[in-house]
């Protein structure tokens, strides 16, 4: 008896444990944190609501799933999409209906009714229409006290910031960028009513008239990173007493005309910072001393400036601006493209070898400026980290062995109009992880080597042109990744052998290659195509018609015959087509019939006859037409005058007869034109264009 009393006990105890447990699950959220229990608050789901009425278009369908009628779990505004609820009360706590640059975009204005969520912490709408009737930035939004997150960037806002944003003192990221730039604010003070603010950004808000930004911005003692480029701000050369900004590590400034010396800016003793943007800042002056402290710097962009140094001393204060740099042990990208350095005229520098000690540099830009001298490979003797370089459009030598290996693995690699010939440079066969190789105006008078192929098996973007390479295109070259060659101007022969399947962008032009033109078998995404000035022969191949996606085509300057096949027509993208000086003939190309956006046609010196079709008019985009030293014979057809953009119209030695036609007058952008002796102007109005006809005729 007694072991059944002690067994219903224990059967009992089981059973309260299995409803305990089972109340406590109930209280808890469910996983995937807006199915939680409990649900919303009805008000919460009516401001919500509310919020979606103001808003006119929904193309996306982003707000479909907020609605009041339906199941009871679809009335649930914590399932509704971009909200999220406290899983502990049912309170809205955010609120991300950020749109994407390629997405749909809501549309409409912001609802005061968010007011009514009184424990939101995050709100997100950005890059969405929702400015507005009136187009301001609604001053209601600084009344959601709790927001520690307000991402309003992309939305087309003008007027000034409202200053109640300081109320939101709980604030630690606030996003106002602008696209359009329609913003403005005369006064920052409300930002240090804001002292938890961790990311601020204002880029393309104007500025202009704020003189204390950089006081204001000490005020901000949390703030890790500022965002103000393009904001027309006047000056940085304040000096503050006492910097608060300690954990500041991003500032991005560029586009400011600022026009002071570089070392009277005040933000050269913030050494937290990693990442320092001043690009186009139109600063001048030496590089600070204090720059070389910034030891937790990892980028720095310094290009499209400019440094004035003194003329009588190029190299020197060149190395002292390494020499500052080369303590910066974590700098990985260094930006000084198009940073002029000149003193009384533009001058010259070396780039000295301590660039190479800079052992965690990914990113070298010291593109378009002046600078000088010989480039060796103990520049880069320690640079193991090494990815970028580009020291492009300089008056620089570059003397490398071809045996040397590089100690960090280059993914791009631009030394355009460096001197690099006359040979072939060899040490980039050891640089297999190269993807974009710009070596054009570099004075190489060899052939292609022999492991051209495989060595840039990789390489999507190729530019080699004008320089002076001769021999023979590599036969393998079509199990290349090129999507981009450019090999114009230079001194090569043979024919074209099958192209990379990949490819999009082709330009042999101006070379001695002969033969036929390829086949498209292979390489059926070119949209550019240009092989002008080259000896090729035959006809153009039906398998050019694989090119559906064509917008230029240039095969002028060859020895080409035949008709053009009438298939190129599925290429209705085409903006461009040149196919003067060969040997074509036939009709006017009935393929051109469906090119609606041609803008440029060449058909001239071929052997074109017949009369101008009717059709020529529907090729409404053209500026450029010419048509000279063909057989075409008649009058210039009535509907010609469609093309009002049509800007040169040369119809010279033809047979085409009659009157120049009165209706041309109303061409209005037409600027010139030729024509035939043949052709009688009895039109006083086209005296105002470029006209040769007749005996008048140059």
């Amino acid at each position: 008896m007694h072991r059944l009393a002690a067994a219903m006990l224990v059967l009992l105890c089981c059973c309260c444990l299995f409803l305990a447990t089972q109340q406590q699950q109930q209280l808890q959220p469910a996983a995937g944190g807006n199915r939680a229990s409990p649900s919303c608050i009805p008000h919460e789901r009516d401001a919500l609501l509310a919020f979606k009425h103001g808003v006119t278009s929904d193309p996306g369908g982003v707000l479909s799933s907020w609605r009041r009628d339906g199941r009871h779990d679809e009335q649930d505004c914590c399932r509704w999409r971009g909200v999220r609820c406290s899983n502990r009360t049912g309170h809205v706590h955010e609120l991300r209906l950020g749109s994407t640059f390629d997405g749909p975009d809501l549309a409409g204005q912001i609802s005061p009714s968010l007011l009514a969520l009184d424990h939101l912490e995050h709100l997100d709408l950005s890059w969405n229409y929702l400015a507005g009737p009136t187009g301001r930035l609604p001053e209601f939004l600084g009344s959601l006290k709790n927001l520690k997150y307000l991402n309003l960037s992309g939305i087309p806002f003008y007027g000034g910031v409202p200053p109640q944003l300081g109320n939101l003192s709980r604030l630690q990221y606030l996003d106002l960028s602008s696209w359009m730039g329609g913003m403005n604010s005369m006064d920052l003070s409300w930002l240090t009513h804001i002292p938890s603010i961790q990311y601020l950004n204002l880029n393309r808000v104007d500025l202009s008239t704020v003189a204390d930004w950089p006081r204001v911005m000490n005020m901000l003692p949390s703030l890790r990173a500022l965002h103000i480029s393009g904001c027309s701000l006047a000056s940085a050369n304040q000096s503050l007493p006492h910097l608060n900004l300690t954990y500041l590590e991003e500032l991005h400034a560029s586009g400011n005309s600022f026009h002071h010396p570089m070392v009277t800016s005040w933000f050269w003793n913030i050494t937290s910072l990693r990442f320092l943007y001043l690009s186009s800042t139109s600063m001048y002056g030496q590089f600070p001393d204090a720059l070389g402290d910034m030891t937790s710097l990892q980028v720095l962009d310094l290009s499209n400036d400019y440094c004035l140094y003194d003329y009588h001393d190029d190299d020197k204060n060149m190395r002292r601006m390494i020499t500052n740099l080369k303590n910066l042990c974590n700098l990985e990208v260094l930006n000084l493209e198009c940073t002029l350095l000149y003193g009384w005229n533009y001058i010259t520098g070396h780039v000295p070898y301590e660039i190479g000690k800079l052992s965690k540099l990914t990113h070298l830009d010291l593109s378009i400026n002046k600078l000088d001298g010989t480039i060796t490979e103990e520049h880069f003797a320690s640079a193991g980290s090494l990815q970028y370089i580009d020291l492009s459009y300089n008056a620089l030598k570059i003397e490398i062995s071809s045996d040397w290996q590089p100690p960090s693995k280059l993914d791009t690699v631009n030394f355009a109009s460096c001197q690099m010939g006359p040979l072939f440079p060899g040490w980039l066969q050891w640089n297999v992880s190269i993807a974009y190789l710009d070596i054009s105006s570099a004075g190489i008078a060899d052939r292609l080597p022999q492991w051209f192929s495989d060595a840039f098996s990789n390489v999507w973007f190729m530019n080699i042109s004008n320089n002076q390479l001769n021999g023979t295109l590599p036969a393998d070259m079509g199990s290349m990744s090129l999507q981009e060659l450019d090999l114009r101007s230079n001194k090569l022969t043979g024919q074209i052998p099958t192209l990379p399947p990949n490819i999009h962008t082709l330009d042999l032009s101006n070379n001695f290659l002969s033969g036929p033109l390829p086949s498209a078998t292979r390489s059926a995404n070119l949209t550019h195509l240009s092989l002008f000035s080259n000896r090729l022969t035959g006809h153009i191949p039906e398998s050019f018609c694989k090119y559906q996606q064509l917008v230029v085509l240039d095969l002028s300057n060859n020895f080409l015959e035949g008709e053009p096949p009438m298939c190129l027509g599925v290429t209705e993208c085409m903006e461009l087509v040149a196919l003067s000086n060969n040997s074509l003939s036939g009709k006017f190309p009935s393929f051109l019939q469906k090119l609606t956006n041609v803008h440029f046609l060449d058909l001239s010196w071929n052997k074109f006859s017949g009369r101008l079709p009717m059709w020529i008019g529907s090729l409404t985009s053209l500026r450029v037409i010419r048509l000279s030293h063909n057989k075409f014979f008649g009058s210039i057809p009535v509907n010609i005058t469609n093309l009002s953009c049509l800007q040169y119209m040369d119809l010279n030695n033809n047979k085409i007869s009659g009157s120049l036609p009165i209706y041309l007058s109303n061409l209005k952008f037409m600027t010139n034109l030729f024509c035939s002796d043949a052709i009688e102007v009895i039109d006083s109005h086209l005296n105002s264009l470029s006209t040769i006809c007749g005996r008048g005729r140059n």
